[in-house]
């Protein structure tokens, strides 16, 4: 074959090899769906459930490898998967965990489309789906059937702000392990972000984070990830990951990446701000309840103060029941710094209004709910939009 090529074949195929030795802070974004072989022998040889190596873009690059390699140093694992989001990550772990016949326990707090996930579960998989109050700590142990496989926790619930006792149920949990049972703790950490809650030390067999939050922090990556200690379970998990055919795009992994190193710090400027804001709030007479875990009439207070080292940016309050929803959401429909819309952990502060009684059974209270997310703008700033916008409400 002659070493001269035509203009369209030397478009395609180039002898150039950039040089060695480059270095920089930025880990470096590689763009794959194919991934080359030295020889078919290599092919052969390698085990996409191995990341030693590479087999196709969907099963990993060097830029996703890496993520996940810094996801499960964060939170103290061994092992990580990344999914497109949050949800996804949650539905990665119950199917690669569940099967027809099994059982499920969701706290009644839990993310509302965990909650939507686990009804469909049993609507169309055979697989039950009980809610239990996240407050029942050891008391668990009496929900545990023999066909329970799963318990998922969420620390605290990401809108009603209990906190659970996730060491009590753990060992509820690894008691029955260690009868001969199939069952596991799975954690939805993202609260915390893995940084206020150190999940595998408190007995947490599976942790999920929705890395569109603090992992972030731009309000602009949709991802989630699936970590553990535990090398039987992330290959259970692997397998629902290539079946339901996760990916994650490496300029997605990249931006998660370049948020890691500021995390904490924002993290910290989160949690600051967010409680001096509801220190506030808890002295104005329109507010009936501040559920915030740092606080000591917040259910599940005492837990927080035992497990957990911080508390970001994410609370909720409770407005006296005078307040019809009407005036509530006029209250949210004047904040000016407050954008309305889910999640948290960016820069900017979001304000969601939530229907709670028909959320959570057995809620007490008839007071509208409206959840915070604070941003990293000063403080004082967001008290005085607050402050307006509570004087709209009082109108």
């Amino acid at each position: 074959m002659s070493d001269r090529k035509s203009l369209q074949t030397a478009l395609i195929h180039t002898d150039y090899q950039a040089p060695e030795g480059f270095g920089a802070f930025p880990t470096p974004i590689h763009h794959a769906s194919t991934v080359l072989f030295k020889n078919v022998a290599a092919m052969r040889s390698r085990n996409w459930q191995d990341k030693s190596a590479y087999t196709y873009g969907l099963h990993g690059t060097p830029t996703t490898f890496t993520l996940e390699a810094r996801l499960a140093e964060i939170e103290g694992g061994t092992h990580c998967l990344l999914a497109p989001s949050g949800l996804a990550a949650i539905s990665m772990v119950d199917l690669g965990l569940l099967k027809s016949g099994d059982d499920v326990l969701l706290p009644d707090n839990v993310y509302n489309p965990n909650r939507e996930l686990g009804r469909w579960l049993s609507q169309d998989f055979g697989i039950t789906s009980r809610f239990y109050d996240p407050l029942i700590g050891a008391g668990i142990a009496e929900l545990i059937q023999p066909n329970t496989r799963l318990v998922w926790t969420e620390a605290p619930g990401s809108v009603s702000m209990e906190v659970p006792d996730i060491p009590a149920i753990c060992q509820a949990v690894r008691a029955r392990r260690a009868t001969g049972q199939d069952i596991h703790v799975a954690l939805d950490n993202t609260w915390s972000a893995g940084i206020a809650f150190r999940a595998f030390d408190h007995g947490v067999d599976i942790v999920m984070q929705a890395l569109t939050k603090y992992q972030s922090g731009g309000s602009d990556v949709l991802m989630g990830a699936v970590t553990t200690r535990d090398a039987a379970l992330i290959h259970r998990i692997e397998m629902a990951h290539m079946r339901l055919g996760y990916g994650v795009g490496a300029d997605d992994a990249y931006l998660v990446l370049r948020g890691l190193p500021s995390m904490k710090l924002r993290f910290d400027a989160h949690d600051a701000a967010a409680r001096k804001i509801a220190a506030w709030l808890k002295n104005r007479p329109e507010v009936e309840r501040v559920l915030h875990p740092a606080f000591e009439d917040c259910p599940g207070h005492e837990i927080w103060k035992r497990d957990f080292t911080g508390a970001g940016g994410l609370f909720s309050i409770v407005f006296n029941e005078r307040y019809a929803e009407a005036r509530t959401d006029a209250f949210v429909d004047a904040l000016k710094l407050f954008k309305i819309g889910f999640s948290w952990g960016g820069a900017n502060s979001l304000c969601v209004p939530y229907r709670i009684q028909g959320m959570r059974r057995g809620w007490k209270g008839s007071g509208q709910l409206v959840r915070l997310n604070i941003g990293l703008e000063d403080p004082e700033d967001l008290i005085a939009d607050i402050e307006q916008a509570l004087n709209v409400l009082n109108r």
